[in-house]
């Protein structure tokens, strides 16, 4: 692991101090949308993307916001501090690989078991993500889909996930807890209980390769892989 944190003061506070801030700025944010689109309070899944883009900024106002200031504050800066870089050619293969393996391979793995058990399917598992993709039903709405899900998400909750919080509690408690906390903590974060299971795997998989790497950069290029596949997949179904 390539990282510079033996001096920084930032830790844990900055991390849950941030994750408030972001679920307030979501909340928030969400109101003005519904409100301004004339959606009622029971209207959040009737919003246009554009909408969604202004409720999702609200959240990323803390997510991306307190590891910008613990690292400007307490810390050498985001890059010296969250290894916000990227390689080149390799960590794009190596983060890209470890995205595809990881939609295409281990996570249908993990739910085998789960499918004979429980009266479920796949349709039950995409469902949060199509009930998204269906409202790009024309190229603006794609584009936005594209910024949101595989670009701006990616980015931002590597930076703050694997970034921040992963490394506050590496510092702490080692890297293996701390790679496997953070990996709990981002699947439960999203609130969907049929797809924990498969945030968390692959919350492993992205935190193994920033702890590995010592970049974030790996991580971040297998997340948007990963959110691609599920994308395409969808608008094109």
């Amino acid at each position: 692991m390539d990282d510079d944190t033996s001096t920084v003061r930032w830790g844990l506070g900055d991390a849950l101090l941030g994750w408030v801030v972001a679920q307030v700025g979501g909340f928030l944010a969400g109101g003005i949308a519904l409100s301004a689109s004339g959606e009622g309070a029971d209207g959040f899944d009737d919003l246009s993307l554009a909408w969604v883009a202004v409720a999702q900024a609200g959240l990323w106002l803390g997510l991306l916001g307190a590891p910008w200031l613990a690292a400007r504050l307490k810390g050498h800066g985001m890059v010296r501090d969250f290894g916000l870089r990227l390689h080149g050619a390799r960590d794009v293969l190596v983060g890209g690989v470890a995205g595809a393996v990881t939609q295409f391979l281990l996570i249908p793995l993990v739910y085998i078991p789960i499918f004979l058990l429980f009266d479920i399917d796949t349709n039950d598992l995409e469902r949060p993500a199509r009930e998204l993709t269906d409202r790009a039903t024309e190229p603006v709405g794609v584009v936005l889909l594209v910024l949101i899900v595989g670009i701006g998400a990616p980015i931002i909750e590597e930076l703050f996930y694997r970034g921040l919080v992963q490394r506050s509690l590496i510092r702490r408690f080692g890297p293996w807890p701390g790679i496997v906390v953070t990996a709990v903590v981002f699947g439960a974060v999203h609130f969907q209980p049929l797809q924990l299971p498969a945030l968390t795997l692959f919350g492993l998989v992205l935190g193994i390769l920033a702890y590995r790497t010592g970049r974030l950069g790996p991580s971040i290029v297998a997340h948007m892989v990963f959110n691609m596949v599920t994308v395409i997949a969808l608008v094109s179904s």
